[in-house]
């Protein structure tokens, strides 16, 4: 009966703690913000809305990895893999993003997951350290990594996301990752478009069956 009558204020108390640790989470002056494992962002604390020019509740639903740039494609693919099997490492990427001013910012996401019970899918929990700014230079959507040259290719040839996956020795949620964030920087509506702005951008090579990436 003792337990019973204690159970609300137990649950009072984790309401008040979340509650200190959001103004907390909010006033701290690191910009940080709590993603899914897909990279969506949940929440954003003021200092990391501030980076991308916006209010905290604008950056709900955003992928972080379209907010910030990664320098290189190679790490995003180790870490969504090793996430993908659970690893619990901290995780570091280059990134560069446009600030508010219109300058091009460079500095390093750093990435840990976190979760409330062992064996469930982590959030992670994204912190940007800034390392300074550049003038910003104009957009380059001709240029893909090679991975994304070849999912491409492949999705010029008709092949499906598991078949792409098999073919680069990638996951299924690989393939799609690269196909979102292609879709995005070109506008696509489907994959249909995506191709065609492939080659009307000269990143996969005309007249030649099956498609190949532009050397």
């Amino acid at each position: 009966m003792a337990a019973e009558v204690g159970r609300p204020a137990d649950r009072l108390d984790g309401v008040v703690w979340r509650n200190r640790a959001l103004t907390l989470f909010d006033r701290v002056a690191v910009p940080v913000a709590v993603c899914d494992v897909y990279g969506l962002v949940l929440v954003a604390n003021p200092a990391m809305a501030a980076e991308c020019g916006t209010a905290p509740g604008r950056l709900r639903g955003r992928e972080v990895l379209e907010l910030f740039r990664p320098q290189e494609e190679a790490q995003v693919e180790r870490i969504a893999e090793a996430l993908r099997l659970r690893h619990r490492s901290r995780y570091r990427v280059s990134v560069r993003w446009r600030a508010p001013g219109g300058r091009e910012r460079y500095g390093e996401l750093t990435a840990d997951p976190v979760s409330e019970a062992v064996g469930e899918t982590p959030s992670l929990l994204v912190m940007l350290r800034p390392d300074g700014e550049r003038e910003a230079r104009p957009a380059e959507p001709s240029r893909v990594s090679a991975v994304e040259g070849r999912v491409l290719a492949l999705l010029a040839r008709g092949a499906s996301t598991v078949q792409a996956a098999r073919d680069l020795g990638l996951t299924r949620d690989g393939v799609t990752y690269h196909l979102r964030r292609l879709s995005a920087r070109w506008s696509a509506a489907n994959r249909t478009e995506l191709v065609a702005r492939a080659y009307a951008l000269g990143v996969l090579a005309p007249g030649v069956w099956p498609p190949e990436p532009a050397e």
